[in-house]
């Protein structure tokens, strides 16, 4: 018999949704266009689903941008996108800020360009103070890299708690644990692929996951609110029985 999750959520508390963003280069190669184009485009799907996000109750989205195993792509779509990260960040903060969109970044930050690492900084100095939305942005990130570094945070006959663990996880992945939120709620994975591919491990053990052919330079808010909708039909029992009405 397992325990209950101490991380379950408040009934009726802000969702945290995170999102896998898939199927860039595919959609642009269908189109007779390069990658660089698929990228462009799910760029401006980025603008869409945060601008929307709010309004489906959800308080905190993930982003997975970059992983860690990414870097294995080729140098020019890598230089490519992160030339692309710099000019989203330069033309959205602005508008984060009027939106109220907090900006935080997880993930490794030395292997970054350190332009890049500029002006994510300045973006997430600048728009602290957002309360509408937690915005994170995933860059260089790999969950079990993550894990492994909060064991070595924890040292040597450390005895640690899911929460005081998960605090060495979210400082692993940001400076001074700043980009933590609560654990994931719903995983949505665009582009037809059904894998977690080194995401949120730790904080997805009881997400509910939802998969969609939809390619994500075609997904928009209202892909959003149907994923969160179906995310509303499902019984979330973290371990528990159901609830059956006498």
């Amino acid at each position: 018999m397992t325990t209950s999750d101490s991380s379950a959520p408040t009934p009726g508390a802000a969702l945290h949704v995170a999102i896998i963003m898939d199927g860039n280069g595919r959609w642009a190669t269908a189109r007779g266009m390069t990658r660089a184009a698929g990228h462009r485009q799910g760029a401006e799907s980025v603008r869409r689903v945060v601008e929307a996000a709010p309004g489906v109750g959800v308080g905190t989205l993930t982003l997975y941008a970059f992983s860690s195993d990414n870097w294995r792509r080729p140098p020019r779509e890598v230089a490519a996108l992160m030339r692309l990260f710099r000019s989203y960040l330069r033309s959205e903060t602005d508008r984060l800020i009027a939106n109220g969109v907090r900006l935080t970044m997880i993930g490794r930050r030395d292997r970054l360009p350190a332009g890049l690492r500029s002006i994510m900084e300045e973006a997430e100095h600048r728009t602290r103070g957002g309360r509408r939305l937690h915005l994170r942005l995933a860059m260089d990130y790999s969950a079990r890299d993550a894990i492994i570094r909060a064991a070595q945070l924890a040292g040597p006959g450390a005895h640690h708690t899911r929460d005081s663990f998960a605090e060495l996880i979210a400082r692993s992945c940001s400076p001074n644990g700043a980009g933590r939120a609560p654990d994931v709620d719903l995983l949505v994975r665009t582009g037809g692929e059904r894998r977690l591919s080194d995401f949120l491990l730790w904080e997805c053990a009881y997400a509910e996951l939802y998969f969609t052919d939809i390619m994500w330079p075609d997904f928009d808010g209202e892909a959003l609110a149907e994923a969160v909708a179906d995310f509303s039909t499902r019984e979330r029992r973290f371990g528990a029985l159901s609830v059956v009405a006498s």
